[in-house]
């Protein structure tokens, strides 16, 4: 308070004030006899310290004082020429628009295979500031960096996968953006944020409390996360400025799409593990008296788990059920049975890799997962692209944000409850092309738990959709 009264009287006869503002690993240094808002005293250095983020705050408070300053935050790479242009949808541009009228921050959310990529390229084109792109996957890296020299003639930098390239367009990892947040915070005034509900995880959310960046765009189909995380939006990247859904969109923007969900039945073998299983279970949560209602209740029982054994057994009795449900003989068999008949280009979806390894041997169809390799990916998917391969078995690797015009058929072999995962995955087959019409099959194993996620997802979407 004393600072602050310092500032106004001050001002009041006419006193010139002046500051310096610097940044340091993640946070911005006020040097002068001033106080802002959000700062705190640093007796280390003699002067008040701001989080990176506040940059914009900070500047916007010393404007309207008219307090004059020296700004030495951002210091970003040399700025090569771009050139190339891109055209908009109605709807994008609209979008656009909203962000721009919004001082250049805010989240846009438009169903996947709506065009999140060109609308960050525009956003570069029209603003022309240094920007790092950051995404939740090395594919979305690759998908980013060529967009990038196929559309603005931009040889972007690259920070992750073994490279450390600072360029005045960088695209880089959540992860790597998190490890080098100190270093990379004032090189970039516009942040785009792929997949941007990743960016609201406790580790990530510092990247955006790090950075100084002041403009931020955050592109997502979902921002809902389940625990409520997403509530922090505002804060860190803008309201939400736009939104669109899959209906909006469907047929005129992206491929129109057909829903199937089919019920298959356990085997008797399967199933008498899966009751027994389960039993156990829900024994002990009727013994220890813990409703799993939600998700909160769910991690109680986590960390419960690290010391209680009887909750440990229990936990690993509802896993082991959980993935006989999902990954039953009668679901690789409805595969085989599709697979026979299938023309047109299909992604095969599951949540275990060693499912995916064993499709893949069995079928002999090319497997994607976290641990495939850079150069064997890169080939995989080109060669589905070109014709080659008719077919993709994948984990969750391929759920956000690649560009697969072709694929027109989805089979969801197993997943988990969130209404993301499944809009990512319809997603991969709406790429709009002439004549296609999309088809995404959910299979379920009848009478298990599986159901009951199955209802939960398409419910959860229902209600973010209302």
């Amino acid at each position: 308070m004393k600072n602050y009264k310092y500032c106004a009287e001050t001002l009041k006869v006419g006193k010139t004030v002046h500051v310096k503002l610097i940044y340091s690993k993640g946070t911005i240094i006020i040097q002068g006899e001033v106080s802002t808002p959000y700062g705190q005293f640093d007796p280390r250095i003699n002067a008040y310290r701001v989080q990176g983020y506040h940059y914009r705050d900070v500047l916007k408070y010393l404007e309207n004082s008219k307090i004059t300053y020296d700004d030495q935050v951002l210091d970003p790479p040399p700025a090569p020429p771009i050139e190339g242009e891109i055209q908009l949808y109605p709807y994008q541009q609209e979008a656009l628009e909203n962000w721009l009228k919004s001082e250049k921050r805010g989240v846009i959310v438009i169903a996947t295979a709506g065009g999140k990529t060109f609308l960050g390229l525009k956003a570069i084109i029209t603003t022309k500031e240094p920007t790092i792109i950051i995404v939740p996957t090395l594919v979305l890296v690759d998908h980013w960096v060529e967009r990038l020299k196929e559309k603005l003639n931009i040889d972007a930098g690259v920070i992750g996968g073994g490279k450390k390239e600072i360029k005045y367009v960088t695209v880089t990892t959540y992860d790597s953006a998190y490890i080098y947040a100190e270093e990379l915070g004032n090189k970039f005034s516009l942040i785009i944020l792929d997949e941007a509900h990743h960016a609201l995880a406790p580790n990530f959310a510092l990247i955006l409390e790090m950075f100084a960046s002041p403009n931020r765009m955050g592109l997502t189909s979902t921002l809902h996360r389940p625990d409520m995380r997403h509530l922090d939006t505002p804060r860190l990247m803008g309201d939400v400025v736009y939104e669109a859904t899959h209906e909006q969109l469907a047929g005129k923007y992206v491929a129109p799409f057909e829903y199937e969900k089919i019920f298959v039945d356990l085997t008797s073998e399967e199933k008498g593990v899966y009751e027994q299983q389960r039993k156990i279970y829900t024994d002990y949560l009727e013994k220890a008296n813990l409703p799993l209602r939600t998700y909160e209740d769910f991690r109680r029982l986590i960390m419960r788990s690290g010391f209680d054994p009887e909750a440990r057994a229990a936990v690993l009795a509802r896993n082991l059920a959980f993935k006989i449900a999902l990954n039953s003989a009668a679901k690789i068999n409805f595969l085989a049975e599709q697979l026979k008949q299938v023309k047109e280009k299909t992604l095969i979806f599951t949540l275990h890799n060693d499912t995916v390894y064993q499709i893949s041997k069995r079928f002999l169809v090319p497997a994607i997962t976290h641990q495939t390799p850079e150069k064997e990916r890169r080939e995989i998917l080109q060669k589905f692209k070109s014709g080659e391969y008719m077919a993709i078995v994948t984990s969750q690797v391929l759920d956000e944000g690649v560009d697969i015009p072709s694929a027109s058929l989805g089979i969801i072999l197993s997943g988990t409850g969130s209404p993301r995962e499944y809009i990512q995955r319809l997603g991969r087959v709406l790429r709009k092309q002439e004549g296609k019409v999309a088809h995404l099959i959910e299979v379920v194993s009848r009478a298990t738990s599986e159901t009951n996620i199955s209802l939960r997802r398409h419910r959860r979407l229902q209600d973010a959709a209302e």
